[in-house]
């Protein structure tokens, strides 16, 4: 099997993405996807952008987020749980209802990463 043929995740009899070197949902393992996701694009910071919506207050823009898709989804419920705001996952970008670019801000850089403000 070559590089490219490799088991990248897995779908578990419960529906969850399970890692398949560690087998926890999310993965944790450095050598699994959770620490190859944490080296891809370390060298690229964050984007975090305000994007108006015809109706609404607006949506805050997480892209580029080096993390495993369920990694994402429970980041974003834990931010949703915290600002008691609406959001969503959609194609890998994190879409919070709101103006709360200072927050994520914040957590994602006492989390570690590197983080840009856009507009």
């Amino acid at each position: 099997m070559g590089d490219n043929d490799r088991l990248v995740y897995s779908t578990g009899p419960d529906g969850k993405i399970t890692c398949p070197n560690c087998g926890k949902t999310p993965c944790a393992c450095a050598e699994g996807l959770a620490g190859e996701l944490r080296k891809r694009n370390q060298t690229e910071p964050v984007r975090i952008s305000f994007r108006r919506t015809g109706k609404g207050s607006g949506l805050t823009l997480v892209e580029r987020l080096p993390m495993h898709p369920a990694g994402k989804e429970e980041l974003l419920r834990k931010f949703k749980k915290r600002l008691g705001a609406g959001g969503a996952v959609k194609d890998g970008v994190l879409e919070l209802q709101g103006d709360r670019r200072d927050f994520v801000k914040a957590e994602l850089e006492a989390a570690g990463y590197k983080v840009r403000l856009l507009g």
